[in-house]
């Protein structure tokens, strides 16, 4: 594979797009092995802690152990993601482990938007709290790696390894795309992974905690409930879903 560096600006399509891995950590490995050796400290992990999110640290602590992740802390998350996260730190200490904050406080929220912004415009909160902390992340970030796969939901479903990002314009690596939902925990298990104890109660996505409900079903069921949404935005190409 070329190490060709594949920017948003030069972006011709995914370097991947006919490669086809004889296993699920075959493929994931291979894809990040290229990108940090291609990005470089210029590479960040947008990393939700959810289960794919622990098997993407898993997987780039064995390619870059320093590696720059970033957590989106919109302050409402659960107390149980908040304690995974320093499971995490405790277990990959030389991953460099970022706690990225709105630049408005919940209070400061509060007296601009009203009080429970996401009950009201669930949108506009995702941009305050999460989209626009991820754009100033990104600002010297050539590239950032995710953990979509594509049988999450219909929006996800035509992912490739990288692709260019219009919502951020930078590349967007997704080294699970070909993972299922069984793999990710057969993963997890195998590797006796901590994650999410919020995934035994029902959770099968976890975002913030208003906006997150348990539901039988998996990816994205469960988040928004009430709201023609699935995205907070950050993998959609405008502000709204």
């Amino acid at each position: 594979m070329t190490q060709e560096v594949v920017t948003y600006e030069q972006f011709t399509g995914d370097p991947f797009a006919s490669y086809r891995p004889d296993n699920e950590v075959e493929g994931a490995l291979t894809v990040l092995k290229w990108a940090y050796e291609t990005y470089g400290d210029s590479i960040v992990y947008a990393c939700s802690f959810g289960a794919e999110g622990i098997v993407l640290i898993d997987l780039i602590s064995k390619v870059k152990p320093d590696a720059k992740v970033v957590f989106l802390d919109t302050g409402i998350h659960f107390q149980e993601t908040y304690e995974l996260i320093d499971k995490v730190k405790a277990r990959y200490p030389q991953l460099n482990i970022e706690m990225r904050k709105p630049d408005l406080t919940l209070d400061e929220q509060a007296e601009e938007y009203g009080s429970a912004l996401w009950n009201k415009n669930p949108n506009q909160c995702c941009y305050i709290r999460k989209i626009k902390p991820l754009e100033d992340t990104l600002s010297g970030a050539t590239a950032w790696v995710s953990g979509l796969r594509r049988e999450q939901s219909a929006s996800r479903k035509n992912t490739n390894f990288v692709n260019k990002d219009e919502r951020f314009q930078s590349v967007k690596v997704c080294p699970l795309i070909y993972w299922t939902w069984d793999f990710v925990w057969q993963y997890i298990r195998l590797n006796d992974l901590d994650y999410n104890v919020l995934h035994d109660q029902g959770y099968p996505s976890i975002g913030c905690m208003p906006c997150t409900s348990p539901d039988e079903g998996d990816g994205r069921s469960g988040r928004w409930k009430g709201f023609n949404k699935t995205e907070c935005g950050l993998h959609t190409t405008g502000n709204q879903d």
